[in-house]
């Protein structure tokens, strides 16, 4: 057992809480991490707020940090080796053996069950009580983190891992729609719906694919500017004009080839598939609560040929992704170390308001060590 700090939430909708709490070494298939920093997005914050059944718990899903100590069966990392932790994956279903292990069939049990698949936990507190871990397969909001090998992925040494951990999801999720999923070409034209980490990462890979035509539509002028700093060639806020009249006429009247939905706003969802021109594509990637139905204009959808399709992280694997989008930032290609704001991990109930109003884009923890 060794003694670690994390940000345990206890109540549903409460304060994340710093505890000491105790963490077992790692299972012949996990990886003890020592943790250097780790993204916040909202999906955190939709646990702590929606899923009292797995609380207490650790969450956090965008660690970056060191190997302490790996499992007999891990292959590829060892102690000493800088990591970034990404999405969990089952390894045994066939969408895992067919390289899509985004759409793992376990996925949202994995992801969301702060659990271990036998329901057990490395992390218990200082009454011995079970403190849920294992969040996206790995629960990074503290100073160490048992992992599960599938989710830690081996970096360059040089890397700087205070503002690598939004690649494993905010990052990959939009860069790697743009590149991957929607494989946006050169001169073609694309609309991004929201502009935090994840829009404005796919307005980054837009202008990296060549896109000539970049629309970004956002509430937010501050957001608006950013993207307009990272390629955008057309600013558009819903608070002042329709985003579909305003796109057609970016386009001529004809509208975007692509159009990528973030925000998980059903509304906003209809909005993107009307902003396409005929055999566009829609990607969307935010949700809304269960049960609660994105409209889809069926008849234009039909008469113009469209394709609307969701995506999870990106549709990646990480082991092949997360280096290629590191390449791309060590270039300068990919600049998503400009959305950061750093908090010290006592600091995470600021960090946690600041995303809800918006004020930051992404914001990135930074454990007592580092």
């Amino acid at each position: 057992m060794t003694t670690a700090t994390c940000a345990v939430v206890r109540d549903q909708g409460g304060p994340f809480l710093l505890e000491q709490v105790q963490v077992t070494g790692p299972r012949p298939d996990e990886v003890l991490v020592e943790v250097v920093a780790a993204g916040m997005c909202h999906t955190d914050l939709l646990v702590r707020d929606s899923r009292p059944a797995v609380l207490p718990a650790v969450v956090g899903h965008e660690g970056a940090g060191v190997v302490r100590e790996v499992g007999s069966e891990v292959r590829g990392v060892g102690p000493g080796d800088p990591v970034v932790l990404s999405f969990p994956s089952c390894g045994v279903c066939v969408r895992c053996r067919t390289g899509r292990s985004a759409y793992c069939d376990s996925i949202a049990s994995l992801k969301f069950g702060c659990r271990r698949p036998d329901g057990t936990v490395a992390t218990t507190d200082a009454q011995g009580e079970p403190v849920g871990d294992h969040f996206f397969g790995q629960s990074s909001f503290g100073t160490l983190a048992v992992a599960n090998a599938r989710s830690v992925v081996r970096v360059p040494e040089d890397v700087d891992l205070r503002v690598t951990g939004p690649v494993a999801c905010g990052v990959q999720t939009g860069a790697g729609t743009v590149l991957d999923v929607l494989r946006v070409p050169p001169g073609s034209s694309i609309a991004v719906f929201g502009a935090g980490s994840v829009g404005l990462c796919a307005v980054m890979a837009a202008r990296l694919c060549g896109a000539t035509t970049i629309v970004a539509v956002n509430r937010r002028a501050s957001r608006l500017a950013l993207a307009a700093e990272f390629g955008a060639t057309h600013l558009v806020s819903p608070n002042d004009v329709d985003p579909v009249e305003a796109i057609r006429e970016a386009t001529g009247g004809r509208g975007v080839e692509f159009a990528f939905e973030t925000t998980g706003v059903p509304e906003v969802l209809t909005q993107a598939v009307r902003s396409l021109d005929s055999l566009g594509t829609c990607a969307y990637v935010g949700t809304a609560a269960p049960g609660e139905l994105g409209g889809i204009p069926m008849l234009e959808a039909m008469t113009k040929g469209l394709t609307v399709r969701g995506v999870l992280q990106g549709d990646s694997t990480p082991a092949r992704t997360i280096p290629r989008l590191l390449d791309l930032h060590r270039r300068g290609l990919l600049p998503f170390d400009r959305l950061i704001t750093h908090y010290r991990l006592d600091q995470i109930n600021q960090a946690a308001a600041d995303t809800e109003t918006g004020d930051v884009v992404k914001p990135v923890l930074l454990m007592p060590a580092a």
